[in-house]
């Protein structure tokens, strides 16, 4: 199966802007040239108009010095002289003289036939003539021209008619006209188009292609890789907003990699940086430590699948604790039995008292019925010696910064095994939380 063709960006911007560039300018085109035709047709009228009106005068001018009625050769030879000064002059394109009879005595056609709109036009000018109107005009928009019938008059009598042509605006000639307007508005279409194009890859194209070879390399496995991205704009904050999602990614990445494998909590590595970070930024807070009371011995007795429910179990209530929390509160595994909690001070009675509450309930479930009747059990101690255990409990050990400073990640572990050694010393039943209150 053939691979589907792949458009890229560049190419589309680069076919858009053709396609803008082909309409822009034939729109232009198509605008300059009707307006130079309307223009031309506008001129020409009037031009036809004037020089109408000056065949007119020419020509009855030359009646009027020789009066005769008659159509003798120096008389046609006058006004053939007088139509052709006209047309040498460039005044109009053509011109016959014909009688009111139809014979075309001058001009161009001279001894041809008239055609049928000059037998039509010759009866018009027959008629009594209307006031003001001194040449019937005829255009044929196909061949872009018009004829104007002038009627000549001797003594208040139709004498000649003249038959003057005159070219009417064509797109020939208004491409003429609008061809060095054509060509600068391409040039100047084309420049912009390169411009418009050079800004386009730099601020899109160029960083888009940017973000996709780094997101290729981070898949890659490189998470430390950052974008340099300086668009002022949507891409350049998608650029910030890769670089922290790269930051995100290594970050549970080194967490993942250091995570307990049996809960999925944050490891030492994790628990000794982020105790470092809440120190350095001088934050209050209260770091809380874990260990399950009797916990060997009912490992021992139940078997290690048994004691990895119990530790799960714990680290379920603990996450649950968190839940209602600030969302940076942190829950780590240290390994084992050993959990440490990062809390606020306002927060750590409420966090500790759910968990001691709730592990003392569900615990219970881990036991047999023979051992939670009798409240114990009965396993191997240290010295080997078989003795009775309680059911479990946790303890609970706090240590925070709200009355003394705290200044390092090992003064504070030092202080927490005091604590920690402390409560579990203390004769109980029940889950137990002791913070330390010391000032000094």
């Amino acid at each position: 199966m053939s691979a589907l063709p792949r458009y890229t960006l560049k190419s589309r911007i680069i076919t858009l802007m053709i396609v803008f560039s082909i309409v822009f300018t034939g729109a232009f085109c198509l605008i300059q040239v009707r307006n130079q035709v309307s223009t031309m047709t506008t001129f020409n009228s009037y031009k036809a108009k004037l020089s109408a009106l000056i065949i007119k005068n020419n020509l009855e001018k030359t009646i009027k010095e020789n009066p005769t009625a008659e159509v003798t050769p120096e008389k046609i030879k006058l006004l053939d002289n007088s139509l052709s000064s006209l047309r040498d002059s460039g005044m109009i394109e053509n011109a016959v003289l014909f009688t009111p009879q139809g014979e075309i005595i001058a001009g161009a056609a001279a001894g041809t036939q008239p055609t049928r709109t000059d037998r039509r036009i010759t009866e018009e000018c027959s008629k009594v003539p209307e006031e003001g109107k001194w040449f019937i005009p005829q255009i044929d928009p196909q061949k872009k021209f018009v004829d104007l019938y002038i009627p000549l008059y001797d003594e208040g009598m139709l004498g000649y008619i003249v038959r003057a042509r005159f070219s009417l605006g064509n797109i020939e000639e208004a491409m003429k006209q609008v061809y060095l307007p054509l060509v600068i508005t391409a040039i100047l279409v084309v420049i912009l188009n390169v411009i418009l194009g050079s800004i386009l890859t730099r601020t899109i194209v160029k960083p888009i292609h940017i973000l996709n070879r780094a997101t290729k390399e981070i898949a890659g496995g490189n998470l430390k890789l950052k974008v340099d991205i300086k668009t002022k704009d949507e891409i350049e904050e998608l650029g910030d907003t890769f670089n922290h999602m790269t930051a995100s990614l290594e970050k549970m990445k080194e967490r993942a990699e250091n995570a307990n494998p049996l809960t999925k909590l944050p490891g030492n590595n994790m628990i000794h940086e982020e105790i470092t970070k809440r120190i350095n930024t001088r934050r209050k807070f209260v770091v809380i430590y874990s260990d399950l009371d009797n916990f060997k011995a009912f490992n021992d007795k139940y078997g290690i699948g048994d004691g990895d429910k119990a530790i799960k179990l714990t680290a379920d209530i603990m996450r649950e604790s968190l839940k209602s929390g600030a969302h940076d509160d942190f829950l780590g595994h240290e390994g084992g039995d050993d959990f440490v909690i990062v809390s606020t001070p306002e927060r750590a009675e409420k966090v500790a008292k759910y968990i001691t509450e709730e592990f003392d309930k569900r615990v219970r479930a881990l036991y047999n019925k023979e051992d939670l009747g009798q409240g114990f059990i009965m396993a191997h101690a240290r010295d080997g010696n078989v003795q009775k255990f309680p059911i479990m409990t946790i303890s609970l050990a706090g240590v925070g910064n709200e009355k003394r400073p705290l200044n390092s990640y090992g003064e504070i572990t030092n202080i927490c095994a005091e604590v920690k050694k402390k409560v579990k010393g203390v004769p109980k039943t029940n889950s137990v939380f002791m913070l330390d209150q010391r000032d000094k």
